[in-house]
């Protein structure tokens, strides 16, 4: 085997890593958003007008 094929490995598996993580922190952020609609990211409770 050559040095090329564990290159291509492990960028392949970087960017797995990253979209993996990325979706993860997307998915968390998604999930405050619409389990907690009246507070912001500062924890004030918004007031409706």
């Amino acid at each position: 085997m050559s040095i090329s094929f564990f290159i291509v490995g492990a960028v392949i598996f970087l960017i797995y890593l990253f979209l993996m993580f990325w979706n993860i922190i997307y998915s968390n952020k998604k999930q405050r958003e619409e389990n907690y609609p009246n507070i912001d990211n500062k924890g004030d409770i918004k007031k409706k007008v």
